[in-house]
């Protein structure tokens, strides 16, 4: 918003400045100084909802830093976005949706949109899904020679497959009824490596596409049901697939019976959507009482993020901070490590959610916005991330903020290495912050017996910038209402985030566009049409003289 005329009083404009004043003091970017100077900021900068502990101590937050971005968020009507999203609303404006997530694992008659009353459809489809569920679990639905499925094969990609996969591996136990296998890559070499796990007259098949039109998901769709097909017959094949779609005239066509089409509403998208029916895996994978336990955390982040006040509210804060690292700091990245190998694949989960959702290059009234948005997010599982890219993180140019996620209760019964686990990620969290200042280096070098001259040449080496912003976000245990309350609290931060730029982030134009691109590719690359573009051309030429 640099150049500007002078805003008015209460103006975003006038709140921002607030907060780049506070971010260009000599000390705006400090963590360790504060941490030295406070014992008592964990206690007043660590927050609790829905079962969650969010520590904000190890950032260069302050009162009066918050309270700016609070007022910023105020001038730009974060909540009152919030609160129109809540009510069915159409909040996503270049599509002219609502955006009704919350109502995917809301009560009763908490939601509506357009007029009708989104929570009855929500809850039809539920009570569907929990049937077929309980029947598959029950043998009541069986494969076609009579026996009992142990696999369950889910094809979709983008939202119809990160979310659930992510939950899946986080969920499921040994003994659960069915293992779950997922398939999103249209490379045929992930379909031939899962094929040789699978026996197809025992894989129940979810084929997960809104529209039965997703290019990628289609083709695998077709090669799963010709490996069905093959084993069971044709006219056998579609009676072990199930659909998450609306579209009910192509899912008959594919074979699947209308009783197996599980549907949702064009108010829920994607990367929101392992909610719906879109979850029907997870459910089939995990059993029903923990996909309801699922739904029942993230309703209870819901319930906190629409009551709790704005100074306690945790999507708020966390969108906060992560608006004054990218925009007030310049901080173009972030890291996000959960130090529990059951999340291995929440950092791919976020990418979408947030990348997707925030990389946006013109505000709502189609104007090019006048700050960074969305950072690039990427992350791995601690301990593996430490020998990784931690050394970037720690040393590097530019400051590289991190999401810890601990889990304070294994499930397994190996204390030590838990205790291990825990120790190296709140060690990390420290040697972000507080760094190793080069007398540090030369002091505890020394002590070593290193000769001076050897100290002289790697003390620059050997010490630590600090002041590296870190949030951790603490899980009692993960459970499966845990692991609802965690996403659904980067959902919301998603929507917060959107309301900060005053970008729709419940789009995805720039998703359109390569599609549009491949299916104008694909017959060239057939040798039955001329490519437009000249690189593209060189290269498919270079490509078809070496398929051959």
């Amino acid at each position: 918003m640099a150049g500007s005329a002078t805003p008015a009083a209460g103006t975003p404009e006038t709140a921002w400045q607030a907060v780049r004043a506070l971010a260009a003091r000599p000390d705006g970017a400090a963590v360790r100084a504060r941490l030295d100077a406070d014992p008592g900021r964990f206690a007043r900068f660590s927050h609790r909802g829905a079962g969650l502990l969010l520590d904000l101590s190890r950032t260069a937050l302050t009162e009066a830093v918050l309270d700016a971005l609070l007022g910023f968020a105020r001038a730009r009507g974060v909540l009152a976005f919030r609160d129109a999203m809540a009510r069915g609303e159409a909040v996503n404006v270049t599509e002219g949706r609502a955006a009704l997530h919350m109502a995917l694992r809301g009560p009763p008659g908490a939601f509506t949109a357009d007029g009708e009353d989104a929570s009855a459809a929500v809850h039809a489809t539920l009570a569907a899904m929990r049937g077929f569920t309980e029947a598959v679990h029950a043998g009541r639905i069986v494969a076609t020679d009579g026996a009992p499925f142990t696999d369950v094969l889910n094809i979709g990609i983008g939202g119809s497959d990160l979310g659930p996969a992510m939950v899946t591996r986080a969920l499921w136990r040994p003994g659960a009824a069915l293992r779950a296998h997922y398939l999103s890559n249209v490379d045929a070499h992930a379909w031939d490596e899962l094929r040789a796990r699978l026996d197809p007259r025992r894989t129940l098949v979810l084929v997960a596409s809104k529209t039965f039109t997703t290019q990628e998901t289609m083709t695998n769709a077709r090669l799963v049901r010709a490996w069905l097909a093959e084993a069971l017959g044709e006219d056998r094949a579609g009676a072990q697939m199930a659909a998450l779609s609306t579209n009910l005239v192509a899912t008959a066509a594919f074979g699947i019976p209308a009783e197996r089409v599980f549907g949702f509403r064009d108010w829920v998208g994607g990367r929101f959507s392992l909610w719906s029916a879109v979850g029907l895996s997870v459910a089939l994978a995990c059993g029903w009482d923990g996909f309801a336990r699922l739904l029942a955390g993230a309703r209870a982040m819901d319930a906190h993020f629409l009551e709790a006040p704005e100074a306690e509210n945790l999507p708020l804060l966390l969108a906060a901070t992560e608006i004054w690292h990218v925009d007030a700091l310049g901080y173009p990245a972030r890291a996000v490590l959960p130090y529990d190998e059951r999340l291995a694949r929440l950092p791919a989960h976020l990418q979408q959610l947030e990348m997707e959702s925030l990389g946006k290059r013109v505000t709502l009234a189609g104007a090019p916005v006048a700050m960074p948005t969305g950072p690039v997010v990427f992350g791995e599982p601690g301990t593996n991330a430490q020998h990784s890219f931690m050394q970037l993180i720690h040393q590097g140019t530019t400051p590289v903020p991190v999401d810890f996620v601990l889990v304070a209760r294994p499930d397994h019964g190996h204390a030590e290495s838990h205790r291990i686990l825990l120790a190296n990620a709140l060690a990390q969290a420290e040697a972000l912050a507080r760094g190793r200042s080069e007398a540090e280096a030369r002091a505890e070098m020394k002590k070593s017996g290193l000769p001076v001259a050897e100290v002289d040449r790697l003390a620059p080496h050997r010490t630590f910038p600090g002041d590296r912003p870190s949030i951790s976000i603490l899980l009692p245990a993960l459970t499966p209402e845990s692991l609802g309350a965690l996403v659904a609290l980067y959902e919301h931060k998603v929507a917060c985030l959107g309301a900060f730029w005053s970008i729709n982030p419940f789009d995805q134009w720039g998703v359109e566009l390569g599609k549009q691109l491949a299916g104008g590719i694909l017959p060239v690359l057939s040798g039955n049409a001329g490519a437009s573009d000249a690189a593209t051309a060189a290269m498919i030429a270079e490509i078809r003289q070496r398929w051959r």
